[in-house]
């Protein structure tokens, strides 16, 4: 059975397109629902059954997995039969009319404004890893781009006098997102005095963000990063890399951002995504109201 999964991932990237995070998910997922069948005797893809999509994706939801895990599994497993039905390799797709499970959407967890500033002050920007961890969490913070797009980034990309960054999303969409000046000059002193210090002595290397060996960084690397700002900025909220793009949308609404700019900036396909941000602003609104109007106390 596994003989069919390689045709199919070279299916997905060569004529869908998706991204590689994307790709690695769909493999993931029908690998394990491969062996899932091939347990039960299974040996041809026509001998699946809608039954058996049924137990497996009941098994995930007894065995507690998370909505979005089950709906992006069954995702993945119509995906395949439905290239094995083009490829005339099944008669009938047995995940036809399976059913997603109902998503709740939980706010975004996002850091408060003074949180935001410690984490941003945690490096140490006299040295080439401070420096380049502080242009990285500036720039994060200023343009609500994603982790990937950020390590995707090459010098080139960033334009620090003109204060714009360009970038690329999952599906590949460019997009130019405008930066602020702490961010451009975060950047722009990374790149002037620091950069050169973690590149590899006459190695052409494009990318913006150099990991200790002077090659690109990983998301895994940016993980490490920010989980060890978070610990010394005493922030007790477990984040993650995605909070710095919460805060950035949440922050700007709060402060009056209209949600189609941000919506842009984020770059959202569907502003019902960019709307749930609307909800934490409104929750900080009596809050902000009492901190700042002078007759409110």
């Amino acid at each position: 059975m596994k003989a069919y999964l390689q045709p199919f991932m070279l299916y997905l990237s060569r004529d869908k397109g998706l991204s590689r995070n994307t790709l690695e998910s769909y493999g993931r997922d029908i690998s394990q629902f491969l062996e899932f069948v091939v347990e039960r005797g299974i040996e041809i893809p026509e001998e699946i059954k809608k039954t058996h999509v049924s137990l497996y994706l009941g098994g995930l939801r007894q065995a507690g997995r998370a909505a979005a895990t089950v709906n992006r599994n069954t995702v993945s497993i119509r995906s395949f039969f439905q290239y094995l039905l083009k490829e005339r390799l099944i008669q009938q797709d047995p995940s036809l009319d399976m059913e997603a499970m109902k998503q709740d959407k939980k706010a975004p967890m996002v850091l408060t404004v003074p949180e935001m500033a410690k984490l941003l002050a945690a490096p140490d920007a006299t040295v080439p890893q401070g420096m380049r961890d502080k242009a990285m969490l500036e720039l994060l913070y200023a343009t609500g781009i994603r982790v990937s797009e950020l390590i995707s980034l090459n010098v080139e990309d960033v334009h620090t006098g003109m204060k714009y960054a360009r970038c690329s999303g999952s599906s590949g969409k460019e997009r130019v997102v405008p930066i602020g000046n702490i961010a451009a000059e975060c950047v722009a002193s990374y790149v002037t005095g620091m950069r050169d210090k973690l590149l590899r002595q006459d190695e052409l290397e494009p990318a913006l963000f150099l990991n200790s060996l002077g090659g690109r960084l990983t998301r895994q690397g940016f993980w490490k990063i920010i989980k060890k700002y978070a610990r010394e900025a005493d922030i007790t909220q477990d984040i993650t890399p995605h909070t710095l793009r919460h805060s950035f949308a949440a922050h700007l609404l709060e402060g009056g951002a209209d949600l189609r700019s941000v919506q842009h900036m984020l770059g959202h396909a569907d502003i019902s995504t960019t709307q749930l941000y609307s909800g934490i602003a409104r929750q900080n609104m009596k809050e902000v109201y009492e901190s700042y109007h002078p007759r409110a106390k």
